[in-house]
């Protein structure tokens, strides 16, 4: 029974172990806002700079028609 016992203790420390504890949520919280705002800050320089690159060329387009 003692043998038992400690086996059954030892596989419920390694199971507390690997569960993420209050402070582990916290922090990834933050990681994933953090990678949040740096897509978020990719996705407004890619459209910023498609949007300039789209007004020249809608301007080319109607230079061309003679507009």
């Amino acid at each position: 029974m003692n043998t038992a016992v400690t086996f059954f203790s030892a596989l419920l420390g390694r199971i507390q172990n690997r569960v993420p504890g209050p402070q582990d949520r916290g922090a990834t919280l933050v990681e994933y806002g953090l990678l949040v705002g740096i897509i978020s800050v990719a996705i407004i320089v890619a459209v910023t700079a498609l949007g300039v690159r789209q007004s020249g060329l809608f301007a080319m387009i109607t230079t061309a028609l003679g507009g």
